[in-house]
């Protein structure tokens, strides 16, 4: 059965009044509903509350498409989430290439972007609008509102404990900020709602901010694996300090590798296991898999319709054999790249069960994986990770097949025992490397079948734990899910000529690009509505 969180969520429920400052950046509807009237009741407060956690899913009040929370934008490719946030991610590196040519979608994998990007200028809207409605919800939730809407015992407990997963909310939101554009427009509850030109906030202080934010909710979330499947508790803060900690020294200049794995370790120690079979944490019934997801974003097929969040992946990457991801039909769209599929033909020449393609990575031809002509879906490893089947047979939720009801994991335990080992090869304290080197084997071990195979191969040992074997097992580990771009980035690998994939620079053998595409740049029409912004270097 589908969480609370689907359940509560009521599409046509409007929470922001909207600021002058958001008026001018033309990022927000106007609505008829103001807080006194969203806020008059304790049901009120929990369909904001499912608005605050949709956002991260849907474009709208009406989905697909229709009352779009961001004005002037395609609401199915420009204004969602996961959609946005997966072309930020995986677009610039050698997991993902776009056979369409949708106005500048090709400047992803092309590393060649501008401040005038269409879907940028949708990728900075979506977090500033999600911390904005959450920014009016701790407005609206505290002591005194409660008191004076006559809101009092559990439902005001309710109320007062959901404070500290709406921070969270936030903080995560800000985190997609630090990473992608290095610094973000600045605005809480206590900058209320006026006439002024919200400030910017720097990467070094914007990393702090979080930081703060997530160590003081700790004791005001629920506890590790408490939580209602799809709502956030401590082990969720836990998991975003870990990975914050984990790209520090690129955030800040400072690195906090102990930090990063002290909070790894404190997730991976509050009872999560892995899911044996690889391929159900990714079906359409994976909201049953919350022993190994941390937190995950619910995609409904009914509840929550956008063709911007796991409907999107299921799509597409499905051609003709669209039958094979559950869907009606086929985008022809993405697909991977040949030097992606080499990460799955390590040593031991056994087959890795994450290797999820409709084009087999062990036996290719190359008109398989070699990619002639971008804009030729044929062309390239095929992806088949998500797909909107359930493992148990039973139906989807829309019987028509067109919209998605796999949710999209945000945070799960082998990306921990990851971090941990990773944290631990760079040097943090109090780590050891019979720990690490089990965690990692933990993750092959379910890889290959819950079985390392005759002789155990596949079975590393401490000679074979490295920085590279790390980088190697997070792509084949946590391909698609939002993670690449970041990881390249760490280990120095985007930009320059070190590692070079096909097409990379718009070179089909791949080429060094300037190194300013390590960041974003902050959207021009930001930039021109809010003279507080600066732009990044370069651009």
């Amino acid at each position: 059965m589908k969480n609370i969180i689907r359940n509560i969520f009521i599409a046509g429920v409007a929470v922001v009044t909207v600021s002058s400052c958001a008026k001018k950046l033309d990022l927000f509807p106007q609505n008829d509903l103001t807080p006194a009237t969203a806020y008059s009741t304790a049901d009120g407060y929990k369909n904001v509350l499912a608005k605050i956690y949709g956002g991260l899913a849907s474009t709208g009040n009406t989905g697909p498409a229709g009352s779009s929370d961001i004005q002037g934008l395609d609401e199915g490719s420009q204004s969602p989430f996961i959609r946005g946030f997966f072309n930020c991610e995986e677009l610039p590196t050698d997991e993902a290439v776009v056979a369409w040519n949708d106005q500048t979608i090709h400047d992803f994998h092309d590393l060649k972007w501008s401040s005038s990007d269409p879907f940028l200028l949708g990728m900075y809207a979506r977090p500033i609008y999600n911390i904005t409605i959450g920014n009016e919800y701790l407005r609206e939730s505290t002591d005194d509102k409660l008191a004076s809407r006559n809101i009092t015992g559990a439902d005001a407990e309710s109320i007062k404990e959901s404070r500290a997963e709406v921070r969270f909310l936030r903080a995560f939101n800000y985190w997609v900020m630090l990473d992608l554009f290095g610094k973000s427009t600045f605005i809480t509850e206590d900058d209320g709602i006026g006439t002024f030109l919200p400030k910017e906030i720097q990467r070094p202080e914007l990393f702090s901010y979080i930081e703060s934010e997530l160590l003081a909710i700790q004791s005001d979330l629920a506890p590790a694996k408490t939580a209602v499947y799809g709502r956030v508790d401590q082990a969720a803060a836990w998991a975003l300090l870990a990975r914050l900690y984990l790209n520090a020294e690129v955030y800040t200049g400072t690195a906090k590798f102990t930090e990063a794995a002290t909070y790894s370790k404190k997730v991976i120690d509050a009872g999560y296991a892995l899911q044996p079979d690889y391929r159900k944490l990714f079906m359409a019934d994976n909201d049953s898999q919350k022993d190994e997801f941390i937190y995950a974003i619910n995609c409904d097929g009914l509840k929550t319709q956008s063709y911007g969040n796991t409907t999107f992946f299921v799509h597409c990457a499905a051609g003709d054999d669209h039958a094979d991801f559950g869907v009606g039909g086929g985008w022809y769209g993405y697909r991977s790249t040949a030097a992606f599929a080499s990460l799955f033909t390590d040593l031991t020449g056994e087959t890795d069960q994450r290797a999820l393609f409709t084009t087999s990575a062990f036996t290719p031809s190359p008109e398989q994986l070699v990619i002639n002509n971008i804009s030729d879906f044929n062309n390239g490893l095929h992806v088949n990770k998500y797909v909107n089947i359930r493992s148990d047979g039973g139906a989807v939720s829309d019987v028509q097949n067109n919209f998605s009801d796999v949710d999209f994991p945000v945070f799960r335990l082998s990306e921990m025992y990851l971090i941990y080992a990773e944290a631990h090869l760079r040097g943090a304290g109090g780590t050891d490397a019979a720990t690490a080197l089990e965690y990692v084997n933990k993750i092959r071990y379910r890889a290959y079948g819950n079985s390392y195979g005759p002789g155990e191969i596949g079975k590393l040992s401490s000679a074979d734990l490295t920085l590279q074997l790390v980088l190697d097992e997070r792509g084949r580990e946590l391909y698609w899910e939002g993670h690449r771009r970041t990881d390249l980035i760490r280990y120095g690998l985007l930009t320059s000529g070190t590692y070079l994939w096909p097409w990379k620079g718009g070179v089909s053998s791949g080429t060094a690009v300037d190194s300013k595409y390590n960041i974003f740049p902050i959207p021009a029409a930001n930039l021109t509505a809010n003279p507080s912004l600066t732009q990044n270097a370069g651009y």
